[in-house]
């Protein structure tokens, strides 16, 4: 069954649809009107089209967690959600101002705007870290401005909150973010820091001020990965009348150390508000980058440290572990699906702090090219999530003590594999299937896991599956396999 048709004149839930305002590869917007909100409204509808990217999927998800937890001016107010199996969207405040976008054509700025606007938008970050949010995007296309003067930070698809699953940073290995503006240790997959919204800032003062992206705009990761060993040309050498005082604030802002950075937004706020105050280092005097032979000690000395702080794992007290549990989602393996349910619910009732995660394995194909959507013209990643969320809701589980995620590979186990190892699971629970000929000859998928699982592995097999004669072909080699 197909979502309802988001059309000009057509109402979804109550609300009156207008015109459409963008349309981008992720995602549509939509003005829309509805007589219990006396407030300006955008409706955000994700794209669900053959061929998009899953990572889109994920990011509208992270964000219809995170933007109704938010409040105050520097945040769009939330209206409503759709239901994510049903038609998935997002219905919030319309900022009257303008985003920082068109500014772009007017680089360089002045110094003096150049530092009233950071200091706005430091302002605007401070709120969101004390709401437990990093935002993880910040550049002019995100950053709007109200009537009032407050700077509105929107689009929280790749943001991390501290109380909840982290869905971005669990199912996809390489990092997410816009290129010229992500944080050296964002890069090397740390996405909890509030300081790495403080680096994105500092490339666009930097380039606010400059006109140059410090670091250009690289597109491969070993362009991102530049940053952690070579310093950007001092604001100073392209600007010379930037006062020392604001290359200090901008060069600490960049440094490749979260904890060579300032302590908190607020703290960066305050230095742009009372210059005479900042305390001068070297980095304010610089006109030139470091020498060669400092950016060749950095890179092959210093890095390991940097790589060490940025991926340090995330400890787990004893009664708050991670618990992971495989279910093949075909129609044969119901049983199995079923038992693994019951017991998930049963562990739970001694460990009433772990949090459970859910994951499905879409497999792939190696050779030929996979479609994205079914006969019936739905996203396949979609609907995995729709079964995961149906499979999930006897447990009744709070939002943030559950997370459901696709992922897409060619061989399933070294999916399941990589995921307990990547976020530090501490119990995995799956299933084993029938037996079978092609089980025998090929090795099964619950094997291969518990004989490489970097953590507690239980195997469980239903009474009935025991019994039943499943057929060998589709059941052994199911493109769906879920990690709860």
């Amino acid at each position: 069954m197909t979502g309802p048709r988001i059309e000009t004149g057509g109402t979804l839930d109550g609300f009156l649809i207008g015109e459409r305002i963008h349309r981008g590869g992720m995602a549509s917007i939509w003005s829309v009107t509805h007589p219990d909100h006396i407030f300006p409204l955008l409706m955000k509808v994700p794209v669900m089209s053959e061929g998009v990217d899953p990572a889109a999927i994920v990011g509208f998800e992270m964000e219809q967690m995170i933007l109704p937890r938010l409040s105050g001016p520097h945040v769009p107010r939330f209206a409503a959600q759709g239901d994510f199996d049903v038609q998935p969207y997002l219905v919030m405040e319309r900022i009257p101002g303008p985003s920082l976008l068109p500014l772009l054509n007017e680089l360089p700025l002045p110094w003096q705007a150049v530092a009233k606007l950071g200091t706005r938008i430091a302002l605007a970050l401070d709120d969101l870290h004390r709401q437990h949010v990093v935002h993880l995007d910040v550049k002019p296309s995100n950053l709007l401005a109200r009537p009032t003067g407050e700077i509105v930070l929107v689009d929280y698809g790749l943001s991390h909150h501290d109380e909840l699953p982290d869905l971005m940073g669990e199912e996809f290995r390489l990092p997410y973010g816009t290129a010229p503006y992500m944080a050296p240790e964002q890069i090397l997959g740390q996405r909890r820091d509030p300081r790495s919204d403080q680096f994105a800032l500092g490339v666009l003062l930097y380039f606010f001020l400059t006109g140059v992206r410090p670091f250009g705009d690289p597109q491969r990761l070993a362009g991102l990965k530049r940053r952690l060993w070579r310093d950007p040309v001092p604001p100073r050498r392209l600007k010379p009348e930037c006062p020392p005082w604001l290359q200090e604030v901008i060069l600490r802002c960049l440094e490749v150390h979260p904890a060579w950075r300032y302590p908190t937004a607020a703290h960066l706020a305050m230095a742009l508000q009372h210059p005479d105050q900042v305390k001068l280092t070297a980095r304010s005097e610089k006109l030139k980058q470091d020498p060669f032979t400092t950016v060749l000690r950095r890179r092959f000395r210093e890095q390991p440290q940097v790589s060490a702080m940025a991926k340090a794992p995330v400890r787990h007290d004893g009664d708050a572990p991670i618990l992971a549990v495989a279910i093949d989602l075909s129609l044969a393996a119901a049983p199995i699906a079923e038992t693994l349910r019951t017991m998930v619910a049963r562990m739970l009732t001694t460990l009433p702090g772990a949090r459970v995660a859910c994951l499905n394995v879409l497999k792939q194909g190696r050779i030929t090219l996979d479609q994205t959507l079914d006969e019936q013209g739905r996203n396949i990643h979609h609907q995995r999530l729709v079964e995961l969320r149906n499979w999930a809701i006897p447990l009744e589980l709070d939002e943030g003590r559950i997370s459901f995620h696709v992922l897409e590979s060619t061989d399933p186990a070294s999916a399941i594999l990589h995921y307990t190892s990547s976020n530090h699971v501490d119990h995995l629970v799956l299933g084993a299937r029938a037996s079978s000929l092609r089980r025998t000859l090929l090795g099964s998928v619950s094997s291969q896991v518990a004989a490489q699982a970097p953590c507690t592995v239980t195997v469980v097999r239903s009474r009935r599956m025991r019994t039943a004669e499943l057929p060998a072909s589709k059941d052994e080699d199911s493109d769906s396999w879920t990690v709860g």
